[in-house]
């Protein structure tokens, strides 16, 4: 059984990716989805919330998210690491992802953007501000965050809480060549 998402405040948005997980980025124009694995992404306004995702320019999903104009950002947790690698394995343009991983995904509360929820931390729903250079130049796709939730169980209140109980949700980080490693110590940083 998984655990509701809860809203996530757009203010604290950002916070669901400035530690640097891979993220699954999906999306879907005209009858069409994918979802690849993208391990550069990162928080680049507070308010509005907006965020930049690396993704090269001669992907299926490119070609989704300029049609569509939007894009969602899922955090799988440490769970999801065999399906985060797959789905970055292989094109969109070979086959639906979904259906072929069996990946069951929920409509975006905004656009309507397939997200997942099962196996992952949390999610956010974009909106693609264009930005032709960046994105030709440097494969950087910027967007703002209209809609974002999260499990309970490792963020609430506009903070991440890692523990034992929750591993299966922990973050993953990518080190290359399929190999993760998962947020999961938390050390706070006290004043000097």
């Amino acid at each position: 059984m998984t655990t509701p998402f809860l809203p996530v405040a757009l203010e604290h948005a950002s916070r669901l990716i400035n530690h640097g997980p891979t993220v699954l980025v999906t999306s879907a124009h005209g009858g069409r989805r994918n979802i690849m694995a993208a391990a550069w992404s990162m928080p680049v306004e507070f308010t509005p919330p907006r965020i930049a995702i690396v993704i090269d320019k001669h992907t299926f999903s490119r070609e989704l998210i300029a049609a569509s104009g939007s894009i969602g950002v899922c955090i799988p947790g440490a769970a999801l690491a065999d399906l985060t690698f797959a789905v970055g394995s292989c094109s969109g343009r070979e086959g639906d992802k979904f259906a072929r991983f069996g990946i069951n995904a929920v409509s975006g509360p905004v656009l309507g953007v397939p997200l997942l929820e099962a196996g992952c931390a949390a999610w956010m729903e974009c909106r693609l501000i264009p930005e032709r250079h960046t994105e030709d130049a440097y494969d950087t796709c910027f967007a703002e965050v209209v809609a974002a939730a999260a499990n309970p169980a490792v963020f609430t209140d506009g903070k991440w809480n890692l523990h034992a109980d929750n591993a299966a949700l922990h973050t993953l980080h990518h080190l290359g060549a399929g190999n993760f490693v998962c947020a999961g110590t938390v050390i706070q940083a006290r004043p000097l």
